[in-house]
Protein backbone atom coordinates (compact mmCIF):
# COMPACT_ATOMS: atom_id res chain seq x y z
CA UNK A 1 0.00 0.00 0.00
CA UNK A 2 1.49 3.15 -1.14
CA UNK A 3 1.34 6.51 0.84
CA UNK A 4 -1.58 7.82 -1.39
CA UNK A 5 -3.51 4.97 -0.83
CA UNK A 6 -2.89 5.49 2.84
CA UNK A 7 -3.74 8.75 2.80
CA UNK A 8 -7.41 8.29 1.01
CA UNK A 9 -7.87 4.95 3.15
CA UNK A 10 -8.14 7.94 5.96
CA UNK A 11 -9.92 10.43 4.82
CA UNK A 12 -12.33 7.62 3.61
CA UNK A 13 -12.66 6.45 7.08
CA UNK A 14 -13.37 9.97 8.32
CA UNK A 15 -15.84 10.85 6.16
CA UNK A 16 -17.53 7.88 7.08
CA UNK A 17 -17.30 8.26 11.21
CA UNK A 18 -17.70 11.91 11.35
CA UNK A 19 -19.96 13.19 8.17
CA UNK A 20 -21.88 10.22 7.35
CA UNK A 21 -25.70 10.80 9.06
CA UNK A 22 -27.01 7.64 7.10
CA UNK A 23 -28.39 4.09 8.44
CA UNK A 24 -27.58 1.04 7.20
CA UNK A 25 -29.49 -2.41 7.94
CA UNK A 26 -26.66 -4.61 10.10
CA UNK A 27 -23.53 -2.05 9.31
CA UNK A 28 -22.50 0.47 11.55
CA UNK A 29 -20.98 3.41 9.37
CA UNK A 30 -19.17 5.04 12.28
CA UNK A 31 -17.14 1.50 12.89
CA UNK A 32 -16.77 1.03 9.25
CA UNK A 33 -14.92 4.18 9.18
CA UNK A 34 -12.39 3.63 12.19
CA UNK A 35 -11.66 0.56 10.81
CA UNK A 36 -10.67 2.10 7.51
CA UNK A 37 -9.19 4.75 9.47
CA UNK A 38 -6.70 2.50 11.82
CA UNK A 39 -5.97 0.52 8.51
CA UNK A 40 -4.40 4.03 6.52
CA UNK A 41 -2.77 5.16 9.50
CA UNK A 42 -1.07 1.40 10.08
CA UNK A 43 -0.75 1.41 5.73
CA UNK A 44 0.84 5.25 5.83
CA UNK A 45 3.36 4.20 8.66
CA UNK A 46 4.33 0.93 7.11
CA UNK A 47 5.09 2.99 3.62
CA UNK A 48 7.19 5.74 6.12
CA UNK A 49 9.46 3.33 7.08
CA UNK A 50 10.07 1.50 3.92
CA UNK A 51 10.81 4.80 2.57
CA UNK A 52 13.27 5.91 5.37
CA UNK A 53 14.91 2.17 5.29
CA UNK A 54 15.43 2.93 1.40
CA UNK A 55 16.93 5.71 2.14
CA UNK A 56 19.18 4.73 4.94
CA UNK A 57 20.67 2.16 2.74
CA UNK A 58 20.95 4.54 -0.03
CA UNK A 59 19.08 2.97 -2.77
CA UNK A 60 19.82 4.97 -5.68
CA UNK A 61 18.37 4.31 -9.56
CA UNK A 62 21.26 3.50 -12.04
CA UNK A 63 22.46 5.63 -14.96
CA UNK A 64 23.34 3.99 -17.87
CA UNK A 65 25.21 5.96 -20.40
CA UNK A 66 24.11 5.44 -24.04
CA UNK A 67 27.07 6.36 -26.70
CA UNK A 68 25.33 8.07 -30.10
CA UNK A 69 24.98 5.18 -32.70
CA UNK A 70 26.08 6.40 -36.36
CA UNK A 71 23.63 7.94 -38.44
CA UNK A 72 21.96 5.99 -41.19
CA UNK A 73 19.92 7.74 -43.55
CA UNK A 74 17.62 5.49 -45.53
CA UNK A 75 16.51 6.40 -48.98
CA UNK A 76 13.09 5.50 -50.08
CA UNK A 77 13.21 3.43 -53.57
CA UNK A 78 10.42 4.75 -54.81
CA UNK A 79 10.83 8.32 -54.21
CA UNK A 80 12.68 10.34 -57.09
CA UNK A 81 15.95 11.86 -55.48
CA UNK A 82 15.68 15.09 -58.79
CA UNK A 83 12.69 15.98 -56.16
Amino acid sequence: MGIGTSIFLIALGAILKFAVTATVSGLELATVGTILMIVGIIGLLISLFWLMQADRRGVVARERIVEPRERVVERDPYVDPRY
